[in-house]
């Protein structure tokens, strides 16, 4: 009788138990399923980019969580004057010293072929146990913050350069190098956007509580770095580049369209469609006229889209670091007309990541269509945005030059993945995208630290940001319409 009685009345009690639990699950079990599908639509599951994707989210996540963490303690914690020498300090200790590693990132990295998911992964467990070692000591600002964000910054820049170069071996049939980077761009942007309020949110708790939560997230990345798949690592037809040549193409090697990703030997020995000429004796010959080791190409022997493609882009990450700092410390003394300083920091940190997000979009839409004349478009507009702002600053161009910037350097950055992907050979083409992002990483730094040292007075700010994008323009601008109306030697569709 008594077992009658329970199983009367568990049933349903079970019954809704598991109805209650199905429709809490619901709205994240549909946001899960929302997010697989996005990340692996076109091929993107089957090749493997959907699960870069995700990664890539998880990695941007747990640097917003470390963001927060060091800006409240840096930067909010103390007034501006103070706040200022801190951010200083941050800048002579992490980035300093970061200039001098970056170029080294490229090479060593390029020494790791057969390891990148554990380059990846060693990098998300460095910034992890950082993490852990920074929560001690952000309550009170010490010195032993600073060696440690050095540590997260090498680490977090060391796995941006291995993504570059995985990017490509992850490539699915239907979707060209530009499109795949705009998704995992976008991917990181979004996870950026969620990761910022609950950071936050975390902050409210405790000043140490962002670092737990960045180390929770740093050690989901480690797991997943490994669900990679194994061709990841595989350095199958890979050859370390050089962002300069000592000689000039015609001086080493001579490029035969007709044999571009075709197998089979003419006219010489066949490196990845490039044919290297043999002296009379049968030996290889370097750029010098010596018979020696041969040496693939460097990014001069492809043409001069890359290399001015790399001038715009450079000019456009010293405008993003530049109005990064500068315009942090200019909004805390003179903030937007009626608001409060944080929330001017918010407005133009909004316009920027939105202006960043619609770039990306646009890029993605746009796929490998004119991308010298994408780049020569996005730098002029710029110029001529930081123009207007200087004769007519006020809030309103402030917060426009900010979304201009984001439009900018994601177009950008996307053309010029599609410009290494066209013109760049195979064989080298993962290690220029390494070599590329280290010198947009260091051109970042430069303009973040012109915009520390430069006095907090906004025309004179939007006219360096003006100097800054006319050098670019000065130095990119006509070689890259030169190189649009003469067009690709050796065009390749993706």
């Amino acid at each position: 009788m008594v077992g009658a009685i329970r199983s009367v009345e568990g049933g349903p009690l079970r019954r809704t138990a598991r109805g209650a639990g199905r429709v809490l699950r619901a709205p994240f079990t549909a946001a899960a399923r929302g997010v697989r599908r996005a990340t692996h639509a076109h091929g993107a599951g089957e090749s493997g980019l959907g699960k870069l994707i995700e990664l890539h989210a998880v990695n941007s996540a747990g640097d917003m969580l470390i963001t927060v963490a060091l800006a409240s303690t840096v930067f909010f914690s103390v007034p501006t004057d103070q706040a200022r020498g801190r951010v200083a300090l941050y800048l002579a200790i992490t980035m300093a010293p970061f200039t001098l590693l970056a170029p080294v990132i490229g090479p060593l990295l390029d020494r790791l072929p057969h390891g990148r998911r554990a380059a990846m992964a060693g990098a998300m467990l460095t910034r992890a146990l950082l993490a852990l070692t920074m929560s001690g000591a952000v309550a009170t600002g010490g010195l032993e913050l600073y060696p440690a964000a050095l540590g997260v910054l090498v680490a977090s820049k060391a796995y941006g350069v291995v993504r570059s170069a995985v990017v490509p071996r992850l490539l699915p049939p239907r979707i060209s190098l530009v499109k795949a980077n705009s998704r995992v761009t976008l991917g990181g942007l979004l996870a950026t956007g969620v990761a910022a309020p609950l950071g936050a949110g975390l902050h409210k708790i405790g000043p140490e509580f962002p670092l737990y939560g960045a180390f929770v997230v740093f050690i989901l990345g480690t797991v997943l770095s490994f669900s990679l798949p194994h061709k990841v690592d595989s350095a199958k037809g890979e050859a370390r580049a050089r962002l300069v040549s000592g000689e000039p193409p015609s001086h080493r090697l001579r490029r035969t369209p007709a044999l571009a990703g075709k197998s089979g030997r003419r006219g010489g020995n066949r490196w990845n469609g490039w044919n290297i000429r043999k002296d009379r004796k049968g030996g290889k010959k370097n750029g010098a006229g010596k018979t020696g080791k041969n040496r693939p190409p460097g990014l001069r022997t492809v043409g001069s889209s890359v290399l001015h493609a790399l001038q715009a882009n450079s000019a456009l990450r010293m405008l993003s670091g530049f109005l990064t700092f500068f315009l942090a410390f200019l909004l805390r003394v003179h903030p937007l007309g009626g608001l409060s300083p944080a929330f001017s920091l918010g407005v133009v940190a909004v316009a920027a990541g939105a202006g960043n997000a619609l770039g990306t979009a646009i890029g993605a839409l746009l796929r490998s269509r004119g991308p010298e004349k994408t780049i020569a478009l996005v730098l002029t507009v710029s110029l001529g945005t930081a123009v207007v702002a200087t004769v007519f600053y006020g809030a309103f161009f402030v917060v426009v030059i900010a979304a201009v910037a984001g439009i900018s350097q994601a177009l950008g950055k996307q053309s010029l993945d599609s410009l290494i992907q066209r013109d760049v050979p195979e064989a080298v083409r993962t290690s220029a995208f390494a070599r590329s992002e280290t010198l947009l990483q260091m051109s970042w730094v430069v303009g973040g630290a012109i915009g520390i040292l430069l006095p907090l007075n906004g025309t004179l700010g939007m006219a360096v940001a003006a100097a800054v994008l006319a050098l670019g323009v000065a130095t990119a601008v006509r070689g890259l319409l030169t190189a649009a109306r003469r067009g690709s030697p050796h065009p390749r569709v993706a």
